[in-house]
């Protein structure tokens, strides 16, 4: 069974940073992109950033210079190191793994409240 635990979400001043983890389990880390998604309030969901196995990235562009993703093959987890966030960032943050192989194999992550408010 797969499982993506998300942590390291809550409340900071714009501004601020935060970094959020996801630890997956029930899956061979290594064949899955990895990617960190974001849903506010009265929005669809938004790919944030995304890191293939061998660690090229896609981030999007309003958090390009902002966000880093990195991963750690060896202990099946995923960061997101976020800096001078501002309000628009308001949002529940999602992990994400996609298979390399199976389409069908798109797991998610129960997420996690990120709130930049003064």
């Amino acid at each position: 069974q797969v499982q993506l635990v998300e942590s390291g979400g809550g409340s900071v001043e714009p501004g601020g940073s935060l970094k959020l983890s996801c630890a997956a389990s029930g899956l061979i880390f290594s064949f899955y992109t990895m990617g960190w998604y974001r849903q506010a309030p009265g929005k669809q969901r938004e790919l944030v950033a995304s890191i293939r196995s061998g660690g090229s990235t896609v981030y999007v562009d309003s958090v390009k210079d902002r966000f880093t993703i990195s991963r750690h093959n060896a202990k099946n987890t995923v960061l997101l190191q976020m800096n001078n966030l501002k309000p628009e960032d308001t949002a529940v943050y999602f992990c994400n793994a996609k298979s390399v192989l199976t389409a069908q194999n798109d797991y998610w992550g129960q997420g996690t409240q990120v709130t930049v408010a003064s």
